[in-house]
Formats: structure tokens, sequence, C-alpha cells
């Protein structure tokens, strides 16, 4: 995955994420944090989103019905691999070692992350 999104096109497509299937416009807006954005610029960040095709129109009736194209799950590896590339010199490794440096993952979550790769295996 190597679409970037902005910030706000970033709030667009979690909207739509939590939608599910996608929705309507205001499905849309209403999805989104406080404070709502105005229906102008949802409107012309989703335009944006079509032309990088993530994000899918149909007009079932006189208006547009959007939905994802990309999941949140590709887009969250996709995201989580750029940084690790462009910050960590492509070692996971390094993000965990900084992680438990700034106290953000403990020793408990480090001890429950290994007993889940080891059932993996």
């Amino acid at each position: 995955m190597n679409k970037t999104l902005t910030r706000a096109e970033e709030q667009i497509m979690q909207a739509l994420w939590t939608l599910g299937e996608g929705g309507y416009l205001k499905d849309i807006v209403e999805a989104m944090p406080e404070p709502k954005p105005h229906h102008n610029t949802v409107a012309t960040l989703l335009k944006i989103l079509v032309e990088k095709d993530v994000v899918g129109i149909k007009t079932p009736n006189r208006y547009n019905f959007y939905h994802p194209l990309l999941s949140k799950d590709d887009y969250t590896s996709g995201s989580i691999a750029g940084i690790t590339k462009g910050y960590f010199e492509g070692s996971y490794k390094e993000v965990v070692s900084f992680l438990v440096d700034k106290k953000k993952l403990s020793v408990e979550d480090l001890e429950l992350l290994l007993k889940q790769i080891k059932q993996k295996k």
C-alpha cells in the first residue's frame, strides 16, 4: 500500500470504516468527531479520495453513495511499514525498543505479545 493520505483524508476514511459498507455525505459527516466539518469540505475531500482510488462512488438514486476501496487493515499495515522504514531503518525491533524507552509499552505488554506470537507459530 503506497497511498498517502492527509490527516483530513484519514478522518474521512475513519468515518467510512466506522460506517462499514459506506454511506451518503450526511452519514459520513455524522460519523465524524466534533466539531463536525462543513458538508462542502467533506464533499471536496471525498472527491479527492475518489481520485486517489481509495473511495468508490455509486449513485443508486440522485445522491452519491461512497464506500471504502481501501481497508483499514491495509492502510494501517502500510502506514506502520512506512513509519518503520522512514524512522527506524526498517527495523521493527527498533520500533518496539523506542516504545519501551518512551514508556508506551510495558513489560506486561511485551510478555503478552510474546505469548501471542508463540501461539501463532
